[in-house]
């Protein structure tokens, strides 16, 4: 994963900027059926599964494909998310995309019963097959700009990370936004905390401990926290907001979103990560006959994933984010993954 992450895999690693690309109608994706499977929270979570949900709407309005949402519960089983896949499979379903890396089994198992449908699965690359695509983030490059921004916008020192769940993947954004935050100041103070260990993943779907883990660490100290917990990201926010303190969002623009308009006067930037992009070009490639197995990876160069300024909250440090962005996409500066 962590290569991929990095556009550093092998042959078949392509970007996101250029997979796939074809000059074909958008109207050619007529009568194609699309499941998608989501991750814990499914759509309205106001992160990563909406961040989804937001391609697939793209897709329905623009290549007039149909679909069938699925949503996940918390704490099922393997056999749970395999009999899901199962279902939009059987259910003449073509293609099928899931969200999430803990499909990544189940998306492995069900491909190989169904050769003639193709599968995407988000943030995996360990799901294999010839009809399986792998569409691959660099979050740790998104969390460094972020990361950089927490420590310019500092007074104390001082800042946070909380993480849904204790995995490789939330390891990233992590290991990013440290760098980000210690490339401005080396000495700064990170406190850091994952609200559950796999198996349980509940930890993407807990406002209530998202919020006991903020305050903690505002009562530690620390005025600039970032969250990577998906749905439990809202209890970050609402500590934030009590601690008279600032916060930074994942997965979308949460300061711009209906959901988080109570907290976006604390919200001073999030990182993008923007998996509507990758779900919208999967299905445009697919309906252009076009889709290619193995990892797609969208990284800063791609413009996968980036920063965002609503609220101008950090209009006067961007010239200094954009420049270690251009530092980034440059090759100059090699962002950690663990």
């Amino acid at each position: 994963m962590a290569a991929a992450a990095c556009g550093g895999g092998g042959d078949d690693t392509t970007t996101g900027a250029t997979a796939g690309a074809s000059s074909a109608p958008a109207e050619a994706g007529g009568g194609a059926k699309v499941g998608l499977a989501y991750d814990i929270g499914g759509r309205g979570d106001g992160s990563f599964n909406d961040a989804a949900a937001k391609g697939l709407d793209q897709a329905v309005s623009e290549l007039k494909v149909e679909k069938k949402e699925l949503e996940a519960t918390a704490g099922e089983t393997d056999a749970q998310k395999e009999e899901r896949l199962r279902l939009l499979a059987n259910g003449g379903y073509n293609p099928v995309i899931a969200v999430g890396f803990a499909y990544s089994g189940s998306v492995a198992k069900v491909a190989k019963e169904f050769p003639d449908v193709k599968f995407a699965i988000v943030d995996d690359d360990a799901a294999k097959g010839d009809n399986i695509s792998n569409l691959m983030f660099a979050e740790e490059q998104g969390s460094f700009l972020v990361g950089a921004a927490a420590a310019l916008k500092s007074e104390k020192g001082n800042i946070g990370f909380v993480g849904g769940v204790d995995v490789p993947l939330i390891h990233k954004f992590e290991a990013g936004f440290e760098a980000g935050a210690k490339a401005v100041k080396p000495d700064i103070k990170i406190q850091s905390k994952y609200l559950t260990q796999p198996p349980d993943f509940g930890g993407f779907g807990d406002p209530a401990k998202g919020k006991t883990a903020a305050q903690g660490m505002y009562d530690a100290g620390a005025d600039v926290v970032y969250q990577a917990a998906g749905g439990s990201g809202a209890g970050v926010f609402e500590a934030a907001k009590a601690a008279k303190a600032s916060a930074i969002g994942v997965d979308s623009d949460q300061a711009a979103l209906p959901a988080y308009a109570d907290f976006k006067d604390v919200i001073i930037t999030s990182m993008i990560k923007k998996v509507d992009v990758a779900v919208f070009d999967f299905l445009k490639n697919f309906t252009t006959g076009t889709v290619k197995p193995g990892p797609t990876v969208y990284d800063l160069k791609a413009g996968g994933v980036d920063y965002s300024t609503t609220g101008g909250k950090i209009d006067d440090i961007k010239p200094k984010i954009d420049e270690y962005k251009q530092k980034i996409i440059g090759g100059e500066i090699s962002v950690p993954t663990s």
